[in-house]
Protein backbone atom coordinates (compact mmCIF):
# COMPACT_ATOMS: atom_id res chain seq x y z
CA UNK A 1 0.00 0.00 0.00
CA UNK A 2 2.65 2.01 0.68
CA UNK A 3 4.54 1.40 -2.44
CA UNK A 4 8.48 0.50 -0.25
CA UNK A 5 9.69 -2.67 0.29
CA UNK A 6 9.04 -4.95 2.94
CA UNK A 7 12.08 -4.60 4.59
CA UNK A 8 11.42 -0.56 4.45
CA UNK A 9 8.42 -1.56 6.33
CA UNK A 10 10.07 -3.51 8.96
CA UNK A 11 12.84 -1.06 9.41
CA UNK A 12 10.36 1.26 10.47
CA UNK A 13 8.09 -1.31 12.67
CA UNK A 14 11.18 -1.71 14.58
CA UNK A 15 11.45 2.17 15.11
CA UNK A 16 15.41 2.48 12.88
CA UNK A 17 13.73 5.72 11.26
CA UNK A 18 17.24 7.29 10.82
CA UNK A 19 18.32 4.70 8.43
CA UNK A 20 14.82 6.13 6.16
CA UNK A 21 14.03 8.67 4.29
CA UNK A 22 11.00 11.44 5.02
CA UNK A 23 9.41 10.34 2.00
CA UNK A 24 9.53 6.64 2.79
CA UNK A 25 8.35 7.41 6.27
CA UNK A 26 5.06 9.54 4.87
CA UNK A 27 4.14 7.10 2.44
CA UNK A 28 4.32 3.98 5.20
CA UNK A 29 2.17 6.69 7.47
CA UNK A 30 -0.21 7.89 5.27
CA UNK A 31 -1.12 3.56 4.04
CA UNK A 32 -2.12 2.89 7.89
CA UNK A 33 -3.64 6.79 8.00
CA UNK A 34 -1.19 7.95 10.32
CA UNK A 35 0.12 11.38 10.39
CA UNK A 36 3.67 12.34 10.76
CA UNK A 37 4.82 15.63 12.42
CA UNK A 38 8.82 17.13 12.06
CA UNK A 39 9.61 19.55 15.05
CA UNK A 40 12.43 21.44 14.48
CA UNK A 41 15.38 21.92 17.45
CA UNK A 42 17.31 24.57 16.25
CA UNK A 43 19.70 25.46 19.34
CA UNK A 44 17.25 24.00 21.83
CA UNK A 45 14.35 26.57 22.47
CA UNK A 46 15.57 29.46 20.17
CA UNK A 47 13.49 28.78 17.41
CA UNK A 48 10.30 28.18 19.92
CA UNK A 49 11.64 31.80 21.17
CA UNK A 50 11.94 32.90 17.60
CA UNK A 51 8.86 32.19 16.71
CA UNK A 52 7.22 33.52 19.28
CA UNK A 53 8.43 36.34 19.32
CA UNK A 54 6.81 37.04 15.16
CA UNK A 55 3.39 36.34 16.68
CA UNK A 56 4.01 38.76 19.05
CA UNK A 57 5.08 40.94 16.79
CA UNK A 58 2.21 40.50 14.36
CA UNK A 59 -0.21 40.79 17.42
CA UNK A 60 1.78 43.80 18.70
CA UNK A 61 1.01 45.01 14.72
CA UNK A 62 -2.58 44.32 14.04
CA UNK A 63 -3.51 45.97 17.99
CA UNK A 64 -2.03 48.55 17.03
CA UNK A 65 -3.95 49.63 13.89
CA UNK A 66 -6.99 48.51 14.97
CA UNK A 67 -6.30 50.79 18.37
CA UNK A 68 -5.91 53.58 16.05
CA UNK A 69 -9.32 52.73 14.06
CA UNK A 70 -10.78 53.06 17.85
CA UNK A 71 -11.64 49.76 18.48
CA UNK A 72 -10.76 48.22 21.97
CA UNK A 73 -8.69 44.99 21.62
CA UNK A 74 -8.14 42.26 24.18
CA UNK A 75 -5.37 40.16 23.86
CA UNK A 76 -5.38 36.10 24.46
CA UNK A 77 -9.02 35.79 25.57
CA UNK A 78 -9.24 32.48 27.19
CA UNK A 79 -12.86 30.68 27.06
CA UNK A 80 -14.16 27.50 28.66
CA UNK A 81 -17.90 27.15 27.37
CA UNK A 82 -19.91 23.42 27.79
CA UNK A 83 -16.09 21.78 27.37
CA UNK A 84 -15.29 23.55 24.65
CA UNK A 85 -12.20 25.55 25.84
CA UNK A 86 -9.56 27.31 23.89
CA UNK A 87 -7.99 31.03 23.21
CA UNK A 88 -9.36 33.79 20.82
CA UNK A 89 -5.42 35.56 19.61
CA UNK A 90 -7.66 39.04 20.11
CA UNK A 91 -11.13 40.28 20.28
CA UNK A 92 -11.82 43.50 19.29
CA UNK A 93 -14.60 46.10 19.98
CA UNK A 94 -16.43 48.82 18.44
CA UNK A 95 -18.85 49.93 20.56
CA UNK A 96 -21.27 52.38 18.97
CA UNK A 97 -21.81 49.66 16.63
CA UNK A 98 -21.68 47.11 18.74
CA UNK A 99 -19.44 45.27 16.44
CA UNK A 100 -17.16 42.60 17.22
CA UNK A 101 -14.00 40.74 14.99
CA UNK A 102 -12.55 37.28 16.10
CA UNK A 103 -9.14 37.43 14.82
CA UNK A 104 -6.86 34.71 14.30
CA UNK A 105 -3.14 35.53 13.78
CA UNK A 106 -0.81 33.20 12.22
CA UNK A 107 2.65 33.75 11.03
CA UNK A 108 2.94 30.40 9.26
CA UNK A 109 -0.22 28.71 7.51
CA UNK A 110 0.36 25.31 7.62
CA UNK A 111 -2.62 22.70 8.64
CA UNK A 112 -5.92 24.63 6.94
CA UNK A 113 -8.85 22.15 7.43
CA UNK A 114 -7.63 22.19 11.26
CA UNK A 115 -7.65 26.21 11.05
CA UNK A 116 -10.82 26.45 9.37
CA UNK A 117 -12.60 24.00 11.96
CA UNK A 118 -10.72 26.50 14.67
CA UNK A 119 -12.22 29.57 13.46
CA UNK A 120 -15.56 27.50 12.98
CA UNK A 121 -15.47 26.86 16.32
CA UNK A 122 -14.52 30.42 17.71
CA UNK A 123 -17.21 32.13 15.16
CA UNK A 124 -19.69 29.80 17.25
CA UNK A 125 -18.66 30.89 20.61
CA UNK A 126 -18.37 34.40 19.76
CA UNK A 127 -21.39 36.12 21.33
CA UNK A 128 -21.01 33.77 24.51
CA UNK A 129 -16.82 34.83 24.86
CA UNK A 130 -17.79 38.37 24.55
CA UNK A 131 -20.78 38.71 27.06
CA UNK A 132 -18.07 37.26 29.17
CA UNK A 133 -16.50 40.90 28.74
CA UNK A 134 -19.13 42.86 29.07
CA UNK A 135 -19.77 42.97 25.26
CA UNK A 136 -23.22 42.21 23.55
CA UNK A 137 -22.63 42.18 19.82
CA UNK A 138 -24.72 42.69 17.12
CA UNK A 139 -22.48 42.01 14.66
CA UNK A 140 -19.73 39.71 14.80
CA UNK A 141 -16.89 39.33 12.15
CA UNK A 142 -14.34 36.83 11.68
CA UNK A 143 -10.97 37.46 10.36
CA UNK A 144 -7.42 35.40 9.52
CA UNK A 145 -4.67 37.85 9.49
CA UNK A 146 -1.42 35.85 8.50
CA UNK A 147 2.08 37.08 8.07
CA UNK A 148 2.84 38.58 4.67
CA UNK A 149 5.28 36.11 3.09
CA UNK A 150 5.79 33.76 -0.05
CA UNK A 151 5.42 30.85 1.72
CA UNK A 152 2.23 32.12 2.91
CA UNK A 153 1.15 33.28 -0.15
CA UNK A 154 1.76 30.13 -2.11
CA UNK A 155 0.22 27.92 0.41
CA UNK A 156 -2.94 29.89 0.52
CA UNK A 157 -3.06 29.63 -3.48
CA UNK A 158 -2.66 26.08 -3.43
CA UNK A 159 -6.00 26.22 -0.86
CA UNK A 160 -7.68 29.21 -2.48
CA UNK A 161 -11.20 26.61 -2.98
CA UNK A 162 -11.20 25.98 0.86
CA UNK A 163 -10.03 29.59 2.13
CA UNK A 164 -12.47 31.39 -0.35
CA UNK A 165 -15.63 28.48 1.07
CA UNK A 166 -15.36 30.39 4.91
CA UNK A 167 -13.16 33.43 4.27
CA UNK A 168 -14.53 35.60 1.17
CA UNK A 169 -13.05 38.88 2.28
CA UNK A 170 -9.26 40.13 1.65
CA UNK A 171 -7.11 42.94 3.01
CA UNK A 172 -9.14 46.01 1.16
CA UNK A 173 -12.31 45.16 2.60
CA UNK A 174 -10.70 44.73 6.23
CA UNK A 175 -9.38 48.22 6.20
CA UNK A 176 -13.23 49.26 5.26
CA UNK A 177 -14.32 47.58 7.89
CA UNK A 178 -11.64 49.16 10.50
CA UNK A 179 -13.21 52.64 9.46
CA UNK A 180 -16.59 51.48 8.93
CA UNK A 181 -17.61 48.53 11.05
CA UNK A 182 -21.52 48.35 9.46
CA UNK A 183 -21.69 45.16 8.38
CA UNK A 184 -20.01 41.57 9.64
CA UNK A 185 -17.56 40.34 7.43
CA UNK A 186 -15.41 36.97 7.17
CA UNK A 187 -11.97 37.27 5.77
CA UNK A 188 -8.25 36.70 4.75
CA UNK A 189 -5.94 39.21 4.98
CA UNK A 190 -1.66 39.47 4.46
CA UNK A 191 -0.28 41.65 7.01
CA UNK A 192 2.93 43.66 6.35
CA UNK A 193 5.89 44.65 8.79
CA UNK A 194 5.17 41.79 10.82
CA UNK A 195 8.55 40.83 11.19
CA UNK A 196 10.53 41.89 13.94
CA UNK A 197 13.62 44.08 13.11
CA UNK A 198 12.23 44.93 9.88
CA UNK A 199 13.68 47.46 8.09
CA UNK A 200 10.93 48.30 5.20
CA UNK A 201 8.97 51.23 5.33
CA UNK A 202 5.84 51.31 7.32
CA UNK A 203 2.54 51.97 5.13
CA UNK A 204 -0.30 53.98 6.31
CA UNK A 205 -2.45 51.97 8.26
CA UNK A 206 -6.19 51.37 7.35
CA UNK A 207 -7.25 54.72 9.34
CA UNK A 208 -3.81 56.96 9.26
CA UNK A 209 -5.61 60.15 8.06
CA UNK A 210 -8.43 59.70 10.36
CA UNK A 211 -5.88 59.61 13.26
CA UNK A 212 -3.53 61.66 11.91
CA UNK A 213 -0.34 59.22 11.66
CA UNK A 214 0.37 56.78 10.56
CA UNK A 215 -0.82 53.00 11.65
CA UNK A 216 2.23 50.31 12.77
CA UNK A 217 0.99 47.78 10.33
CA UNK A 218 -1.12 47.57 6.61
CA UNK A 219 -3.10 44.62 5.94
CA UNK A 220 -2.86 43.88 2.24
CA UNK A 221 -4.50 41.87 -0.31
CA UNK A 222 -5.62 38.38 0.69
CA UNK A 223 -8.65 36.80 -0.76
CA UNK A 224 -9.94 36.48 -3.04
CA UNK A 225 -7.31 36.74 -5.83
CA UNK A 226 -4.24 35.55 -3.66
CA UNK A 227 -1.78 36.73 -5.61
CA UNK A 228 1.01 38.89 -5.04
CA UNK A 229 0.12 42.44 -3.57
CA UNK A 230 -0.31 45.10 -6.45
CA UNK A 231 1.50 48.50 -6.15
CA UNK A 232 -0.46 50.54 -2.96
CA UNK A 233 -2.00 47.73 -1.80
CA UNK A 234 -0.75 47.55 1.74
Amino acid sequence: MAGVSHATVSLFERGHCDTLSMAAIRRIAGAIDMRVDMVGRWRGGDLDRLLNRKHSALAESVAASMHHAGWVVEPEVSFSIYGERGIVDQLAWYASSAHLIVVELKTQLVDINELLGTLDRKRRLARQIAKSRGWDPALVSVWLIVSDTCSNRRHARNHATLLRSRLEFDGRQLRKLLRQPTSAQSGLAFWADSNPGSTRPKPHGPNASKVGGPSPGAPKVGLPGLGAPRSGAS
